[in-house]
């Protein structure tokens, strides 16, 4: 029954993947989901924070495969930022990436501090560059993909 009840919801309301206004001017998404009056459990919040992740994991794997092979904290970095800016804009942090690539965290820190990223997200921007000087005495943390 289940199969039927999705069948005829998908049919009459229809599957938008973004955010728009119902008839009735309500912001909705997906299956006819009324963010306004219902918002997301915290479970429908998380599942979507697991498939950014993964997302954002498969996006740095695909255009800047050296990530795996830096520091936890560093690695972690990468994720934040590009989680934050997207791969487009985490790939524009020239000097940052390449000063990490050469295992410079105190340059890449610093480097990290001196963006438009630093200006918009303060607080963000000096907990990443904290991470980065903490990786100066880190020993690489090589793992196996886990795809």
């Amino acid at each position: 029954m289940l199969d039927n009840v999705k069948e005829m919801l998908l049919k009459h309301e229809g599957m938008r993947t973004f955010p728009y206004k119902c008839s009735e001017g309500k912001l909705t998404i997906g299956v006819g989901k009324n963010l306004e009056a219902n918002g997301i459990t915290e479970d429908e919040a998380m599942y979507l924070l697991d498939n950014d992740i993964k997302r954002v994991i498969d996006s740095l794997d695909k255009h800047w495969h050296v990530w795996r092979s830096f520091p936890e904290k560093a690695q972690l970095v990468c994720i934040d930022c590009t989680f934050q800016m997207g791969i487009t804009g985490w790939m524009a942090f020239r000097h940052t990436r390449a000063l990490m690539e050469m295992e410079c965290w105190l340059e890449a820190s610093e480097e990290i501090l001196r963006s438009k990223y630093a200006n918009q997200t303060p607080n963000r921007a000096a907990y990443n560059s904290r991470q980065l000087a903490l990786c100066q005495n880190a020993k690489k943390n090589i793992r196996p993909t886990s795809k």
